[in-house]
């Protein structure tokens, strides 16, 4: 069996349930970039369970006819870019805040940029959609929100590349079902 060559762009998420949002994210991505891109699902995660088989193999089986997958156990960016260095991550804009945010470090600013530095030396970079907000403004990505050691690594995408008003977290309060395809979930811009 010949390896997989190793991607480019790797988008990374639970992505419980796939939807439209992140197809058009990954699409906009990929535009931007000009590379495909794959996507990462890490059975362990720094704030929640571990994914059992089950729900790896579910969640895996999403991307049927959508795009390789990557299966790892690398919770944090740091340990992603160890198993991927030079890639340019996909995230999004929650993502985002919380990658930037002391909280995830230990509660330590000094941490923090440690992490971000690795980030930097294993040669990665962070392609960064944005987000609707509670109070409907849509969010993008602000340079001012780290270092501008940092401003290397983070890449804002415009309201013009990318805008997919859904989420999975509501998707997943309004119980959508699993299994129905990604692109039924929403209406995004140049979609009927």
């Amino acid at each position: 069996m010949t390896p997989r060559p190793r991607p480019d762009v790797l988008f990374p998420g639970s992505f419980a349930p796939l939807h439209a949002g992140h197809l058009a994210l990954a699409a906009a991505a990929g535009r931007h970039l000009g590379r495909v891109v794959h996507y990462e699902i890490s059975t362990r995660n720094v704030d929640k369970p571990d994914l059992p088989p089950d729900e790896v193999a579910r969640r895996v089986a999403q991307f049927d006819g959508v795009g390789p997958v990557w299966l790892t156990a690398a919770p944090t960016f740091a340990e992603k870019a160890d198993l991927f260095p030079g890639v340019a991550f996909v995230l999004g804009y929650d993502t985002a805040v919380r990658l930037v945010d002391p909280k995830y470090y230990g509660g330590s600013p000094e941490a923090r940029d440690a992490a971000l530095r690795h980030l930097l030396t294993r040669g990665c970079r962070m392609v960064i959609g944005g987000r609707i907000d509670a109070a409907g403004v849509f969010r993008v990505w602000n340079a001012a929100e780290c270092a501008a050691e940092f401003a290397p690594l983070l890449t804002a995408l415009t309201e013009e590349d990318f805008r997919a008003d859904v989420s999975s977290t509501a998707l997943r309060a309004a119980g959508r079902a699993w299994g129905s395809h990604p692109r039924q979930d929403t209406n995004t811009p140049g979609e009927g």
